[in-house]
């Protein structure tokens, strides 16, 4: 499709073709990632999310292990974080931090 739209005269050359990695969100990791995140915030939305990027898992995944993600910021709704992502002015406020302190905290007490 990129080829079909780049047009003649433009060379698209694959330099890294990977499978992208799926696993269920059950079990005890997710149990207490949820748990974890409703205690601090009763209203939190608790749900698995697609991330675009790369991820070193596969290579966990090789060996038989899952591998989850786990981004505990609870980010104010006026803040475009994803224009900020990996940019120049990449930030968060340091409350966000200070919440997923507290979160990844009773986290680690449950594992």
């Amino acid at each position: 499709m990129l080829r079909d739209l780049a047009g003649p005269g433009v060379e698209i050359e694959c330099i890294s073709k990977q499978a992208g990695l799926e696993t269920p969100f059950d079990g005890e990791m997710a149990a207490a990632m949820t748990a974890s995140l409703l205690e601090e915030d009763p209203d939190a939305l608790v749900a698995p999310y697609l991330m675009s990027g790369g991820t070193d898992a596969k290579y966990f995944a090789d060996l038989g292990l899952r591998c989850f993600g786990f981004a505990p910021l609870r980010l104010p709704a006026d803040l475009d974080f994803t224009a900020l992502f990996h940019g120049v002015d990449e930030r968060v406020p340091v409350d966000a931090l200070e919440f997923g302190a507290r979160v990844f905290d009773r986290f680690l007490g449950k594992i």
